[in-house]
């Protein structure tokens, strides 16, 4: 059986000095009425499932929310601020917890970022039929330190916190284990993954780029010559064209727009430099999050068009408050990992002539020059390398017209039972319901082999393999929109 030893992780790296509040949470638990601490479903205990998890040092009760059929926690954890140095402070991360049983599998899910309070679950959680933990990334707020040490947040730290919340849950949640994520999360998983192998029992990584060379980004410029239709390019370059013709228009009706909002640009240095941002992220980012049927509802003829109608339109795919302060604050995290270790796009975009000013800016133009920054480059290499030369168990899924899988993980000969599928037509929303149906049934059997809970006749014929849960309408749905207007130099 793959990573036979996980059963053996150890505890020793708790911190013992954390203990008291985890015991005190506890105890404040104890006192209310039996009936609110039954557990949904639970077996093999007659432990309420929330004491069990307050009873472990460093959790802590946020709030817990009722949602049919599973038991909902928002928690605390305390973590080291440097895991290679655990007595040198800490933290505390926040964790969501959506519990069903602790008899079913339990999936680990990053976004990358923040971590949503509200209840919901990933695809792989909803084939599994299981438990669902999610992990805020560190260093977004709340779950940062303070005084923040910035040389502190890198992916080794990040998987660290991740082993740390893992190891401490196991015990109660001893079924099989996936870690998912989208996009960043995507990322984070696999990093997880290459830091700590034996922890986990399968990987499903969607649409999660792999910047290897990040002064070598031409891989993006080809996939934007060629992506979709001729048609749809030539309307979307024509109305980002117009977006900086008419800069001086365009920018006085920006300066009203921050004002209203009360928008500062202090971290990129001026308004001028944050509308040709949002102006050069146009293109990509309606690849990104549109589908090929959306050039529909694009400008017909840019050169004609008003300026109004210029303007929609970009702040409708980019978003006009993606590069003020106020929209950069909850993301310099990203941005610091992108110009330290991630790596991030760099595109020419040639059909824009000499009107760009700026060029396609980097991540330092987007973290506050109070934060150094020193770009790292062997990090995504030696990912990279260990993905092609060690992948076990691991699932990649991309979308077809996502900029992003421009440059993604592949898989060379040392990888076992792994896979790489692509959902045609797809964006940065691809999942593996958008496959063809052979790969789908492939991916969904994986999934459902790699958690230990694989139906006889799935195992028999992997094209029956379906997911055990119906879909939620709450619990499944993930709201593209509302994530494009949050800016597109993100994946």
């Amino acid at each position: 059986m793959r990573k036979a030893l996980r059963g053996v992780l150890s505890l020793a790296m708790l911190i013992g000095t954390v203990s008291a509040t985890g015991a005190s949470a506890g105890a404040a638990t104890a006192a209310e009425p039996a009936a609110l601490r039954s557990a949904v479903g639970d077996t093999g205990t007659s432990t309420d499932i929330k004491d069990r998890i307050l009873a472990i040092p460093g959790m802590s009760l946020i709030e817990e929310k009722p949602y049919p059929g599973y038991r909902y926690f928002v928690l605390d954890y305390t973590q080291p601020v440097d895991h290679r140095h655990p007595s040198k402070g800490t933290f505390k991360q926040r964790i969501t917890l959506l519990h069903k049983d602790t008899s079913r599998p339990t999936v680990f899910f990053t976004s990358g970022y923040n971590v949503s309070t509200n209840p919901s679950r990933s695809e792989p959680t909803r084939i599994v039929d299981g438990n669902q933990v999610s992990l805020e990334y560190r260093f977004f707020t709340p779950s940062r330190p303070s005084p923040a040490d910035w040389s502190k947040l890198d992916i080794w730290q990040a998987a660290s916190d991740q082993h740390r919340v893992f190891t401490a849950l196991k015990k109660i949640y001893s079924k099989n284990w996936l870690t998912t994520g989208g996009s960043k999360g995507g990322m984070t998983a696999t990093y997880y993954e290459r830091y700590y192998p034996k922890d986990m029992d399968g990987v499903v990584a969607y649409v999660a780029p792999n910047d290897v060379v990040d002064k070598e980004d031409s891989t993006y410029d080809r996939f934007l010559a060629n992506v979709g239709t001729k048609e749809c390019r030539d309307k979307l370059n024509g109305v980002q064209r117009q977006a900086l013709v008419r800069r001086e228009p365009l920018e006085k009706k920006y300066r009203q727009y921050a004002a209203d909002n009360g928008y500062t640009f202090n971290t990129v240095g001026s308004l001028d430099k944050a509308y040709e941002a949002v102006v050069m992220d146009y293109v990509w980012a309606f690849w990104q999050y549109s589908l090929l049927a959306d050039c529909d509802s694009l400008p017909a003829d840019a050169k004609s068009a008003t300026d109004q109608a210029i303007w929609d339109s970009v702040d409708s795919i980019s978003g006009f408050s993606a590069y003020a302060d106020q929209g950069l604050e909850t993301y310099t995290p990203y941005y610091y990992q992108a110009g330290t270790q991630l790596g991030s796009p760099d595109i020419k975009q040639p059909w824009l002539g000499k009107l760009s000013r700026y060029g396609y800016q980097p991540p330092r133009t987007f973290v506050p020059r109070s934060i150094p920054m020193k770009f790292r480059p062997g990090a995504m290499r030696d990912i990279d390398n260990w993905v092609q030369h060690h992948a076990d168990h691991m699932l990649y899924v991309y979308g077809e017209n996502d900029p992003y899988g421009a440059e993604r993980f592949r898989l060379g000969r040392g990888a076992r039972d792994s896979h790489v599928f692509t959902v045609p037509g797809g964006n940065h929303g691809a999942n593996v319901a958008g496959l063809v149906p052979a790969e789908n049934a492939t991916a969904t059997a994986a999934i459902l082999r790699w958690a230990g809970v694989s139906p006889a006749a799935v195992q028999a014929d992997p094209a029956k393999a379906k997911p055990l849960a119906e879909f939620d309408a709450v619990l499944d749905k993930r709201d593209l929109t509302t994530e494009h207007r949050l800016g597109h130099r993100r994946p």
